[in-house]
């Protein structure tokens, strides 16, 4: 599930990047450990923050992110929010599964 969020984390970046059209987007990840994963993500999640950070408050509104493929039509502000969400919704996932085995949990959650 890790390796799920941090590579779709990227995809959401190209999706921004190309306004939706992923063309023959071919994943970078290469399947190994945690650690290395983790590591191997650190350059891709840097760029996508600081494409983020770039960002204008108008791009918000006014950048549509046309994925003709999936039938979707949305202004960047919503689909930053959809990316949001889907962290957000696997953080507690992974929480979940924790408590459930009583694992020591961060308490991340005001």
């Amino acid at each position: 599930m890790i390796r799920h969020v941090i590579e779709g984390d990227h995809l959401f970046h190209k999706i921004i990047e190309n306004r939706g059209d992923l063309g023959d987007y071919k994943s970078p990840w290469k399947y190994s450990n945690l650690k290395n994963e983790l590591d191997f993500s650190e350059m891709y999640r840097t760029e996508f923050l600081d494409m983020i950070k770039a960002l204008k408050e108008s791009d918000l509104e006014n950048v549509r992110i046309e994925r003709k493929e999936v039938g979707q039509s949305k202004k960047l502000g919503d689909y930053l929010n959809r990316i949001a969400y889907h962290e957000s919704f696997h953080t507690g996932q992974l929480l979940s599964y924790l408590r459930t085995i009583g694992v020591e949990r961060p308490n991340i959650w005001d």
